[in-house]
């Protein structure tokens, strides 16, 4: 990044080529709406394009790029909160936007496969859906996102002890769940 806030457009491609798609799943897990996923992805390149001339290197630089993400999100969130009562979880197809994402990557697999893939899709999914967001969005970083609790912590804005506290609710609550089901 500092190669491309000094000049070298060049190196815009292998900060694309490193992170588009960790930037892809972080947004896709965090957006109520299939619908702007790409929106969001595209409009952080060309937030950062824009700033680049303002970088500081504070954080890492996937945690500056996910910051810019995320608050587009909130942007949007913000905009559209009438939309989002109805719409929660689900794209403009109707389809649940993580069954969208899981059916775009799965590679051809047998029958039995794909089903025993669905269900536990499925029972992620539901488990995911019963956290508070301040809690999934803490355990999407660090599981799906592998940032940590620093970065995290940055991206989110809030404390290091706030962040673990979210992660240690929140797999309490996955555990929980999972205990009950179960029985």
């Amino acid at each position: 990044m500092l190669r491309y806030r000094d000049g070298d457009l060049l190196a815009f491609e292998e900060l694309y080529r490193r992170h588009h798609a960790g930037l892809y799943r972080f947004v896709a897990w965090r957006s109520p709406r299939a619908d702007w996923v790409d929106e969001i992805v595209q409009d952080s390149w060309i937030k950062l394009h824009h700033a680049r001339s303002r970088y500081q290197p504070d954080a890492a630089f996937r945690t500056y790029l996910f910051q810019i993400a995320r608050n587009r999100l909130l942007d949007l969130l913000r905009q559209q909160q009438p939309l989002l009562a109805a719409e929660l979880g689900s794209g403009t197809d109707g389809r649940d936007v993580f069954d969208s994402l899981a059916d775009a990557a799965q590679d051809v697999v047998s029958p039995e496969a794909a089903l025993e893939q669905k269900q536990q899709s499925d029972s992620l999914r539901l488990a995911l859906a019963g956290l508070p967001s301040e809690q999934k969005e803490a355990l999407v970083l660090q599981q799906f996102c592998g940032m940590s609790l620093e970065d995290i912590a940055a991206v989110v804005a809030a404390p290091v002890e706030t962040v673990k506290s979210r992660l240690r609710y929140a797999m309490r609550k996955l555990r929980e769940g999972s205990l009950s089901e179960q029985r």
